[in-house]
């Protein structure tokens, strides 16, 4: 059946160019048309591929040469041609080869008085042009001088043929060579006047489609050199700046507004960051490699790409070279590296598994299960009075999906609540030994401490609140300081659980740094309790970004209101804030911080700079700054200008997070999200070339928001995401384990390695204390299997740490699941990589300006000592038969913030030095994964429509933990008591965990959901981002459509056309 429609198929076209029969060919031309003109883009797909687009080609060469020109096959002809010509993406090429391109030029030139046939052409040419080489040879045709003819000023008549003049003509002009033609005979001008002709008469905006052509094709010349300083002589900044602030609001002309916007963007100046280098502001001396230079100024070849090279925009990357970062290679997905060290070496970690070889003898039974041993007293974990009620978005769909989230809600109160039902808080208590090893865990500190804060190095920050102004000062330099201070803590109103200002700043002085920290940050010591509840995603106000974007042009166009003024500089340290003066105040020297530059715009706009990754040049993502001295009820601007990522979750409804000291000292020790008007978006600062992948033209992006403080002289902390800190890490090891059970809780802790930078990286172990020293139980106890868990290899993912600490509170906890997961497992972690980069606030890279994540192939032990020693902890376990096992997938069916649909099991070549990678095909773990957070918020469960705080982030650190419990009892090496034990606990909450374990095995009906949420604005990320004529190619095919069924058309045409030629009109 297929052979017979194809053979029909070819029979068709191949008398269509052989048939010298008039009604032949119509008639096929009219079989052809029905048959496209119903279904799907699949048969024209299929026509295109029996050579169709070759058949019309030819068939238009061969009826326009005759004398005259028959229309009445040519117009119906050129329809199809412009119908198939959408979907062939070469359709230009093969009209060039055939002779089709100059053939249809020409017969645009002699239908100049005939508005119909005319209008065909420019359809056909359209097509045509959408491949740029082909309508660079038009241009050299002199096809812009024949479109410029075509477009007259403002008229009321032919106005579907001047919109198609102004939408081929923006396409010609895609063409650099094209574009410097027009430059060069002054058709910039003409666009203008051109654009301010049919702008001024066209009030009821029903000539919106050729306003916005007109635009397209300013906004394409412009894309070269001369193109901008043609523009920018005549007048065109000023004249657009004008009408689109005009129009803002208006949403019938909101096309025009958009093609204005993208001019204007393009044509600002561009420049270099106002910074005296790219590299980051601080030096980080790397042992055994060479400091980089700095890179070198910018060039002009850096500013743009303005080559004779025509790249043809309109081609589908994936068409242009293959897509080769998937690896396909069975035998390299298979095969097992070798070590990448001496086997011997493997045995010092060895020492870093005790648990596999101490035999407990201090332990003796006691009834009731209960051991006396030598290790430290121990505090409960403090749970919440009552847990966070969840707010479930207010479209529920359908009852069976409520009930689902009922059943879910049951199980999360399960998970926050069990720890608080089996024991009450309690005070710490002093620590005797750390284990039943006899081994202290190192660095830790003893459980009474007071440090005394004369020997403090650090001080608090100086503020402006009454209350400590008297005493917080850059340092603490005198014992009445220290004194003032202790009254303070002593005085806080509120309890933060696992924090302890005094061992913080104990800690604090141990932490190393490249950087001379002048000060603790005031969030740090004082703590952070979570808020109440979640706070919504901002709703977006649709057109929020324009008005941004505007903003920015008025400061080149209006400059007269601009100070430009540096107010912090970290490459100006002897710059003094004036204390006295209206501008805000800011600072960065501390742990985490990231702020390289202030410059106060106007009276209440700053723009900020943020420092690059330590060692680099590139990363500037992550910021954290103290900001002070402002005033009540005043609305302030922040810009940072240098953000390297083309995208961001800051379109979509994500706000940074704010803390104030003013509202912590009240008993609102909480960091919080704040900020309005906030957008993301491309800005006219130039990318070094060496920062940009070797891309040259590359600018940087803007993230502005505006924030109205909640008090007047304050000091605020205002950041990427909720800060958490290597301190802050170290601080909570210490608490935590001194919180444990040691009869029950095996905790151990230890130094995997000291970092670059000197910082001890820690390697935590927990699982449960064996029940006995009999040999049966010590058995069972060294046969758990292992669960290997890492975090914070990227500094800026602070949200990695807060489901870190969720999952270490919640595995210590007294919660049964807990309880269990201690006796199925035995549990290495070490929760944080990449010390050194999250002491110097970095983004993404370590001291030596590496991405850790991407060293795992082949780590060394001088430059990626966290990295490696990591990997050769799990190549022990792996080489003694102890393999370890990471992360399930039953993950997608339990957590409410954890989306299935947005996971990717692809290896990809670019990925292979990668952890999950390497640990999969080098250690065979089969279960190796990266799980990634969000730093926004969620768009499914309960959780639907908010923000994530840092009480979801820890719940999703327990609820990893549970999903590993469920993959355990699922397995088929579970122990039988074990199990029995699991359901006789777990089972009492309302069937919530047969409810999930059942959703598990069978999986879910309910369709996945999209990763990112709708925006209430079309959002411009960068510049050339929005519509282009070939993106409105759908409504040039209901344009052609509507031509063949409009049973006036000729009438109405001929008309025209005789009242063209009756008035002269060319």
């Amino acid at each position: 059946m297929a052979e017979r429609e194809a053979s029909g198929l070819q029979v068709l076209l191949h008398t269509l160019q052989s048939s010298c029969d008039r009604e032949s060919v119509l008639t096929i031309l009219r079989v052809l048309a029905d048959l496209l003109s119903v279904g799907t883009d699949r048969r024209i797909h299929y026509l295109i591929s029996k050579g169709g687009s070759e058949a019309l080609l030819r068939t238009l060469v061969d009826t326009a040469r005759t004398d005259p020109p028959d229309y009445e096959v040519l117009l119906p002809l050129f329809r199809l041609l412009a119908k198939v010509g959408l979907r062939d993406k070469t359709i230009g090429q093969k009209a060039l080869e055939l002779e089709a391109l100059d053939v249809t030029l020409i017969l645009a030139r002699k239908s100049l008085s005939h508005s119909q046939r005319l209008l065909h052409c420019l359809w056909a040419l359209r097509v045509f042009a959408a491949r740029v080489t082909t309508g660079a040879m038009l241009g050299i045709n002199g096809a812009m001088e024949l479109l410029l003819k075509v477009i007259p000023p403002y008229t009321h008549r032919h106005s579907r043929t001047i919109r198609a003049a102004t939408e081929v003509l923006a396409m010609l002009l895609r063409s650099k060579s094209n574009s410097r033609r027009a430059v060069n005979q002054g058709y910039v001008t003409s666009l203008l006047r051109l654009h301010q002709d049919w702008h001024s008469h066209d009030a009821a905006a029903a000539c919106v489609p050729i306003r916005r052509g007109l635009l397209l094709c300013l906004r394409n010349v412009t894309t070269i050199r001369s193109g901008r300083e043609a523009f920018l002589a005549a007048g065109g900044m000023e004249l657009l700046f004008s009408h689109a602030q005009s129009h803002l609001e208006d949403s019938s002309v909101e096309p025009v507004v958009s093609a204005m916007l993208q001019i204007l963007r393009q044509c600002c100046p561009r420049s270099a960051l106002p910074l005296a280098t790219a590299s980051c502001a601080y030096a980080a001396p790397v042992p055994g490699s060479v400091t980089p230079a700095p890179p070198p100024a910018l060039t002009d070849e850096e500013f743009e790409d303005d080559s004779d090279e025509e790249l043809d925009k309109d081609s589908d990357p994936e068409d242009m070279k293959e897509d080769d970062d998937l690896e396909t290679d069975v035998d390299k997905l298979t095969a097992k590296p070798g070590l990448d060290r001496p086997e011997e070496e493997l045995l010092q970690y060895e020492a870093m598994c005790p648990e596999l070889s101490c035999g407990f003898e201090e332990l003796e039974s006691q009834s009731g299960g209960d051991l006396n041993s030598g290790c430290a007293n121990h505090q409960h974990i403090p749970a919440a009075a009552s847990p966070k009620p969840l707010r479930v978005g207010q479209d529920q769909g359908s009852q069976e999906r409520a009930g689902e989230d009922t059943i879910q809600a049951s199980l999360l109160r399960m998970v926050k609540t069990a720890g608080a039902r089996s024991r009450p808080a309690t005070t710490l208590h002093p620590a005797g030994r750390a284990n039943g090893l006899g081994t202290a865990s190192p660095g830790n500190e003893s459980p009474g401490i007071q440090a005394p804060l004369e020997e403090d190095a650090r001080g608090l920050g100086a503020v402006s609140c009454p209350r400590l102004s008297a005493f917080l000062c850059t340092a603490a330099r005198c014992g009445d300081t220290a004194a003032e201070l202790e009254e303070l803590l002593k005085s806080r109103p509120t309890h933060v659980a696992f924090h302890d200002p005094h061992l913080f700043m104990a800690k604090a002085k141990r932490t190393r740094s490249v950087v001379d920290f002048e000060m603790l940050a005031f969030p740090d010591l004082w703590g952070h309790r979570p808020p109440p509840s979640a706070q919504s995603m901002l709703e977006r106000k649709c057109g929020i970004q324009r008005i941004k974007i505007l903003e920015d042009i008025r400061r080149l166009i209006q400059p007269s209101d601009v100070l430009n003024k540096v107010v912090f500089s970290l490459d100006e340290p002897g710059l003094l804030q004036d204390t006295d003066s209206n501008s805000l105040r800011f600072f960065s020297k501390f742990e985490s911080g990231n702020l390289r530059k202030a410059i106060q715009v106007r009276e209440c706009e700053y723009d900020l700079l943020i420092n690059a990754d330590l060692s680099s040049s590139q990363h500037q993502q992550w910021f954290y700054f103290q900001v002070s001295g402002m005033r009540a009820a005043t609305q302030y601007r922040f810009s940072i200008v240098n953000c390297e990522k083309p995208n961001s979750q800051f379109n979509y409804g994500m706000q940074p997070t704010l803390y104030s000291m003013k509202e912590a000292l009240l008993g609102r020790p909480s960091w919080v999200r704040a900020g309005s008007e906030v957008c993301y978006y491309r800005n006219h600062y130039v990318r070094h070339v060496a920062g940009a992948g070797g891309a040259r033209g590359r600018c940087y992006y803007t993230l502005t928001f505006s924030i109205t403080f909640p008090h007047g002289e304050d000091v605020c902390y205002v950041a990427y995401h909720y800060p958490y800190t290597y301190t802050a890490l170290m601080t909570h090891l210490d608490l935590l384990e001194r919180s444990v059970d040691r009869r029950q809780v095996y905790f151990r802790r230890e130094v995997l390695c000291h970092t670059l930078g000197g910082n001890p990286c820690p390697l935590v172990t927990i699982t449960a204390m064996p029940a006995s020293n009999s040999p049966d139980h010590l058995e069972q106890f060294r046969h758990r299997p292992y669960q290997v868990i890492t975090a914070r290899v990227h500094p800026g993912e602070s949200n990695a740490s807060w489901v870190m600490k969720g999952a270490l509170e919640f595995l210590v906890s007294g919660a049964p699941a807990a309880r269990l997961l201690r006796e199925a497992f035995i549990f290495k972690i070490i929760p944080m990589l990449n010390p050194d980069g999250v002491v110097s606030g970095n983004h993404r890279c370590s001291l030596s300006g590496e991405d850790l994540n991407r060293q795992w192939l082949s780590p060394t032990a001088q430059r990626q000592p966290t990295v490696y020693h990591a990997k050769g902890l799990l190549l022990y376990l792996s080489s003694i038969g102890r393999r370890p096992v990471i992360l399930p997938k039953i993950l997608a069916k339990l957590a409410p913030a954890f989306t299935m649909s947005s996971c990717s099991f692809l290896v990809e070549k670019s990925r292979a030095s990668t952890a999950r990678v390497v640990v999969w095909r080098e250690m065979g773990v089969s279960r190796s994964y990266t799980m990634e957070s969000s730093y926004c918020g969620c768009n499914q469960g309960p959780y639907q429509g908010l923000q994530f705080g840092t009480s979801e982030l820890e719940e999703m650190g327990a609820m990893f933990c549970l999903g590993l419990l469920i993959l355990e009892f699922k397995s088929t090496s579970c122990h039988h008591q074990l199990l029995a034990r699991a359901a006789a606990v777990l089972n009492t909450e309302d069937g919530a965990l047969d409810f999930h374990l059942q959703r598990c095995s069978t999986g879910s009906s309910t369709a996945e959901l999209e990763d990112e949420p709708p925006c209430a604005e079309e959002v411009e990320y960068s510049v050339g981002s929005g519509a282009d004529p070939d993106a409105s190619f759908a409504e040039l095919d209901r344009q052609i459509q509507a031509c063949a069924f409009d049973a006036d058309e000729g009438a109405q045409a001929e008309q025209e056309d005789a009242e063209w030629r009756r008035k002269g009109i060319p």
